[in-house]
């Protein structure tokens, strides 16, 4: 009998179909949707990157970091700097933003590596802490206050005359429609990447040291090397992701660009009540961050405090998420990583 291992299941195959129809229909939103509809559909977008970012880092990499915040801010300064001091286009220094948290992240590395667990964590707030003073600073894109991009840089940003054209909308809700299908390319590029490295032999060697670091490094796998590749590549994506928010948004300032509730709290969140460690949890962990923000961010305080009861509530009842409740229950997996044996038939001398 012959074998064939594969990852693909019927419920994958139906929602590589379901997902090609839902990106068609996002592409075309903005034909059809309100200037309102589009920005909280960018919204969704940049927090569902950050968190496939995050969960890449500690589902995958055993890297609990609360220091992502230092790479939003990072690419989020880098556009400000490359769009006031370089003249950069906007649309441009969105692409580069990357590598300024690059440039971050490899130091950060260097340290926080010599820190293990709950040190680790700490290790990389107290770092996202320290380039937060030093962005605070930099007198030339308005030191601790802050600074807004000059209206021509975005009035005159790659594509967005073209936009106004076709849709027949005013320059400001083109810059919208252009950050939002920017948004959509990164999130699909940031989900089909992830989801390409599980499924090769990287991904094997990143579980294997996620679950046991010495075990892995027995069988020949290079630790040190896996949890650089998946910090950089998280640090990258974070940047470009929060060079990003920060072009929507136009104004910048350190405590907001550098915001560990913004941009680590919010992101973890929505990775563990949606479900740590697969594909499907952070996409339905931001759809229910969405919905209560939009539900309960008139009250306050109350919010965070629902916010933090809920993620609780779900850690007690169900550890591994929303996803990985329904996922135990149903055995469904649109994102399958988990290699299988599917039998073939007797293989004769006929045959060979």
């Amino acid at each position: 009998m012959s074998y064939i291992v594969t990852t693909q299941t019927r419920a994958s195959s139906v929602s590589a179909i379901a997902g090609i129809l839902l990106i068609l229909m996002l592409i075309a939103l903005p034909f059809f949707a309100g200037r309102g509809t589009i920005q909280d559909m960018f919204f969704i977008l940049t927090m569902l990157t950050l968190a496939q970012f995050w969960n890449l880092l500690a589902g995958y990499g055993g890297l609990v970091s609360i220091g992502q915040q230092a790479f939003v801010g990072a690419g989020a300064y880098a556009l400000f700097a490359l769009v006031i001091l370089g003249g950069f286009d906007p649309v441009l220094a969105v692409a580069l933003a990357g590598f300024a948290a690059l440039a971050i992240a490899v130091p950060t590395a260097f340290f926080a590596f010599r820190l293990n667990g709950a040190y680790f964590a700490i290790g990389t707030w107290v770092i996202a802490e320290v380039v937060r003073l030093i962005a605070s600073q930099w007198k030339s894109l308005g030191g601790g206050t802050g600074t807004s991009l000059p209206r021509d840089a975005t009035r005159d940003m790659w594509f967005v005359e073209m936009i106004e054209e076709t849709l027949g909308v005013r320059s400001a809700a083109a810059r919208d429609i252009l950050a939002y299908w920017i948004a959509l390319v990164l999130a699909l590029v940031t989900i089909g990447g992830i989801y390409w490295l599980l499924r090769t032999r990287r991904g094997l060697a990143l579980a294997a040291v996620r679950d046991n670091i010495e075990a892995a490094k027995s069988v020949g796998v290079d630790a040190g090397r896996m949890k650089w590749m998946v910090f950089l590549t998280s640090a990258f994506g974070t940047g470009v992701a929060g060079a990003l928010i920060y072009l929507q948004k136009a104004r910048i300032s350190p405590d907001a660009a550098f915001s560990v509730t913004d941009w680590t709290a919010y992101v973890i969140f929505i990775v563990v009540i949606g479900g740590i460690g697969t594909m499907e949890g952070p996409i339905i962990g931001v759809l229910v961050f969405f919905a209560l923000q939009s539900l309960l961010a008139d009250f306050g305080s109350w919010y965070l405090m629902t916010l933090g009861v809920l993620a609780i509530s779900i850690m007690l009842v169900a550890p591994r998420g929303l996803w990985g409740l329904v996922s135990e229950r149903t055995s469904l997996q649109l994102f399958p990583i988990q290699r299988r044996l599917r039998g073939g038939r007797l293989t004769t001398s006929e045959d060979q």
